[in-house]
């Protein structure tokens, strides 16, 4: 029960900051986009040159109309999955349906990101993409610590 409490606690919080900072971004209109501030921090972490940023910027402008409605499309399909789920009708083959159109969305956008990864690697130092490989291992570190404390924490 404590562990539960705590869990919800977490969720509201990290809501309500989620609220708060869309809230500051839509009132200030010269703040930086949560995207730009993302886009930033990757810049940031792995050393990009001025030339790198604005060749990232370019590949990305041009998968704009590609990456938006794949974008939309798992958006969607996640709605509706969480939909299905909380149905008072809910049924398991429901669920299952929905749950497939998520899955066919994420290959979707696999796919296209595997495409976008081989323009942008392309751009990138040897040391650079070395920095990827270790950033990504940290955060498969970080999500396999918190499935663990997840998991140890539901036992007591």
């Amino acid at each position: 029960m404590k562990n539960t409490i705590i869990i919800c606690t977490v969720a509201t919080a990290l809501a309500a900051c989620g609220l708060a900072a869309t809230k500051t971004y839509a009132e200030n209109a010269e703040a930086p986009s949560p995207t730009g501030k993302v886009f930033q921090r990757i810049a940031e972490k792995l050393s990009l040159t001025d030339d790198q940023k604005a060749q990232f910027k370019t590949i990305l402008a041009e998968e704009k109309d590609i990456l938006k409605p794949l974008l939309t499309t798992l958006h969607d399909a996640r709605k509706n999955l969480r939909t299905a789920m909380h149905a008072g009708d809910a049924s398991e083959s429901f669920v299952r349906a929905a749950s497939a159109k998520v899955a066919t969305a994420e290959a979707d956008l696999a796919v296209e990101r595997m495409k976008l990864y081989g323009k942008i690697a392309p751009v990138l130092t040897d040391e650079q993409r070395q920095k990827i490989t270790e950033l990504e291992q940290r955060v498969d570190d970080f999500a396999d610590k918190v499935i663990a404390r997840i998991g140890s924490g539901l036992d007591n």
